[in-house]
């Protein structure tokens, strides 16, 4: 590794000082969060609230589905309010109506104009200062605002149990009846929500903004962006272009590259025999489509009932399948089949790397696969119980739902992904193994592609750093560990270097030209990507530390993707370098368009609600969903379906392949996507996001708001794309099963679409045939 010496000592520099700030200024999360008070008093002496039914409360949100139903803070799903916005909103009105009652007004809005003048005042300085007494953990309110906190749960138990007067609302948040049976339940909910919206507008006690650092935007208590705010904004964009500008800089004065070399005449995977488990890996495979497709019709319908909250075209489908089972599940298995993809690449690239087949390597990966299944079949069943009300708070959380996004899966699941998580690593280390030994040019490549193993397999344990009652602003501090860390970080990291490693192989690059060029991207995109995570947490009752971090490295996450499109062309031209790289010209043009949607979904929309200020107004909106989808699907789904294409191109290499379904799959499904973009979820989410700046977030994610006319047809516009994009989806799953009962084989031509058979060595299809069925 003498070459990529510097690079490695570059590399190790970036994570020891990237996970120390994350460390450090992680600290401060815990240190600063806001106060759960243990007692919640009036001044005449009644208690309305303890710390304990706020805890009580939050595990109830959580076995309702948790941020799949509303959100917090805002985070959590688009249809209903944004609870603490939302109550925020209900409880200022209402005490502003008691204060005018007391004056002998009927309402607030018939005092005079000098009157609601310093009654607004007098309000905001109420709900502005902070009465928590940290050495008795009392907080204490007036009696006019207890009698306001009465009043706004006496809304939020109406609305989630079953009166009837809340039928229509709770079809608007598309909230199925009866959500909490309990009354006393559905109390300590509204307990949760008046102490998530209280953090919303008591400034800290050594400052002038709110634990939630003066979010949301609500102009009747004062909370308006800070200056702090404003500043980190231009900071990061200083910071993005100064990247911008070294990065050019950097390739325009380096040495001219080297040429490309000359490629093998023939494809040098075509002398590797696939082994036992690497032919076992294609029911990963298989199954990763499946779920993918599953996924894809839980999507259709989760925006469907944005449009007919509690029913599908008609039919009563809430009542069995919910809002929040959908859009959890719609979630979770978007994890689950870009995880198996990623593991099945694992499972087959290792015994090629390593060069043998370890002892029992097939029965590990056949267990893994029973594992596996059980934890997908297990999880969504005990989602679904949980949302029905039918387990108790504590085994809701173990063996239902813990109501987090991406993290939904009951503790006793998660436990088990990470026991398989390890039995994978287990299985790509003794594989690789014999390759990590011998100095060759490859090793830096692998050495970068086991880390990435490890970090994959390690880094899940994140999200079981945090209980069920544990503190929300903590609970978000790791569960982004494991969004974005996890699945944006390393899941990336372990793609550049598995193409890397396959593109060398190929004969297609140089081995020291894949090692220097995987191991620099991987120190740029970690620079910004690790501390980069806080960017999830302005909002999340922490201090302004953590929005200068966050937001002054998030935007060094961008600089990278400015080269994208001659990453893209590189990646295309790979196809015309010899003749056989005909038969991954799919794969390639996959990679290509994880490209394309790196720049867009991750850059271009990702940096739209990046800085500081632009997130104030639109966390929380469909502006945020633009973004998911765009990244989401665009890089890591279509990432995924690129390996997947890989490895089934190598355990069926004998036939050319009939890509008429593949081609129409590829296309539908990335014009579907930015059909659902265009027509309906950026104009939706602009348009939420005039409304937050102009009145408020309380309005911008209201029923009022969200129920108009032009709104609804956004909506409908929507089921646009979202038929172009399933029909993508069946097209390419119907490619897919062809290659495993025949017809999306052409027995007559050779792997490169040429008659005459195969460059492979000799063997019959009906044995490879037989092979495949075995595995």
């Amino acid at each position: 590794m003498q070459g990529t010496r510097k690079l490695w000592i570059a590399l190790g520099v970036v994570l020891l000082c990237t996970f120390m700030i994350l460390g450090l200024f992680g600290r401060e999360v815990y240190r600063q969060a806001p106060p759960i008070p243990d007692r919640v008093v009036t001044t005449s002496g009644a208690e309305i609230a303890t710390g304990e039914g706020i805890l009580d409360g939050q595990q109830v949100w959580q076995s309702v589905g948790g941020q799949q139903v509303g959100s917090i803070w805002g985070h959590g799903a688009y249809q209903a309010p944004d609870w603490s916005a939302d109550w925020l909103h209900r409880e200022v009105t209402e005490l502003l109506e008691i204060k005018a009652r007391a004056e002998g007004a009927a309402s607030f809005d018939d005092l005079p104009a000098e009157r609601q003048v310093v009654l607004r005042d007098a309000v905001k300085r109420e709900m502005r200062t902070n009465t928590y007494d940290a050495e008795s953990g009392t907080l204490t309110i007036s009696d006019d605002r207890a009698a306001a906190v009465a009043a706004v749960t006496a809304h939020y138990t109406a609305l989630f149990g079953d009166d009837a007067s809340m039928a229509q609302l709770r079809e608007d948040y598309a909230l199925h009846g009866g959500a909490v049976p309990q009354e006393a339940r559905r109390a300590d909910l509204a307990t949760f929500f008046f102490w998530t919206a209280w953090a919303c507008t008591t400034e800290r006690p050594d400052g002038a903004t709110t634990y939630t650092n003066n979010w949301p935007h609500e102009p009747l208590v004062g909370n308006t962006p800070t200056a702090a705010n404003v500043m980190w904004s231009i900071i990061s964009i200083i910071l993005l272009l100064a990247g911008i500008g070294a990065l050019v800089w950097y390739h325009a004065a380096k040495r001219k590259e080297e040429p490309p070399p000359t490629p093998p005449s023939r494809d040098p995977f075509d002398a590797l025999t696939p082994t036992p488990s690497m032919r076992a890996a294609g029911k990963y495979c298989l199954t990763a489509v499946a779920l993918f497709v599953v996924q894809v019709l839980l999507g259709a319908i989760t925006a469907h009932y944005t449009v007919e909250g509690d029913a599908f075209f008609g039919f009563p489908l809430a009542e069995y399948l919910p809002y929040a089972i959908t859009r959890t599940w719609h979630l979770q298995l978007a994890v689950f089949w870009i995880a198996t993809s990623f593991l099945a690449a694992g499972l087959f690239l290792a015994p090629a790397i390593g060069g043998r087949e370890p002892r029992f390597q097939r029965l590990g990966v056949n267990v893994l696969f029973v594992a596996l299944v059980l934890i997908v079949v297990g999880s969504l069943t005990g989602e679904w119980m949980a949302v029905q009300q039918k387990l108790g708070p504590d085994a809701t959380f173990w063996f239902g739902h813990q109501g987090y996004e991406y993290v939904d899966l009951g503790r006793a699941f998660q436990i088990a992904l990470f026991g398989g998580l390890g039995i994978w690593l287990a299985l790509m280390l003794r594989a690789l193994w014999p390759a990590l030994v011998p100095k060759d040019t490859m090793r830096p490549v692998i050495v970068l592609f086991t880390g990435s193993t490890v970090a994959i397999g390690l880094f899940y344990c994140a999200g079981l750093l945090y209980g069920a009652r544990t503190h929300l602003t903590v609970m978000e501090y790791w569960r982004w560990w494991v969004v974005h860390l996890w699945v944006e970080g390393f899941f990336e990291v372990f793609a550049t270097a598995a193409v890397a490693f396959l593109f060398a192989q190929f004969g297609l690059i140089r081995p020291q030209s894949a090692a220097r060029a995987a191991i620099f991207s991987t120190c740029i995109f970690l620079i910004g990507g690790i501390p980069g995570t806080f960017h999830h947490l302005y909002f999340s009752g922490t201090p302004i530390s953590i929005m200068a971090i966050g937001s002054s490295f998030s935007a060094l996450e961008v600089v990278p993707l400015v080269l994208v499109g001659k990453e893209a062309l590189e990646t295309l031209r790979m196809e015309r370098r010899a003749s056989w790289m005909r038969r991954y010209r799919w794969p390639l043009r996959f990679l290509a368009g994880v490209a394309f949607w790196n720049l867009v979904g991750a850059g271009l929309f990702g940096f739209m609600i990046n800085p500081p200020i632009a997130l104030y107004y639109m966390q929380g909106l469909n502006t945020t969903a633009v973004h998911a989808h765009a990244a989401l699907f665009g890089v890591y789904g279509l990432l995924s379906l690129a390996l997947i294409l890989l490895v089934l191109r190598r355990i069926h290499p004998e036939h050319a392949w009939k890509e008429t379904w593949l081609g129409r799959g590829f296309w539908l499904m990335n014009c579907g996507l930015v059909a659902m973009i265009a027509l309906s979820l950026l104009p939706i989410g602009l348009a939420q996001a005039y409304a937050s700046m102009d009145t408020g977030l309380w309005f911008a994610r209201g029923s009022e708001f969200m129920q108009q006319g032009f709104m609804e047809n956004l909506r409908w516009m929507r089921i646009v794309g979202d038929t172009m994009f399933l029909a993508g989806v069946a097209s390419f799953a119907w490619f897919i099963l062809g290659l495993f009962t025949g017809h999306s084989l052409d027995r007559s031509a050779g792997p490169d679409g040429i008659d005459g058979g195969s460059a492979l060595p000799p063997q019959t299809t009906a044995t490879r045939e037989q092979e495949l069925v075995s595995a």
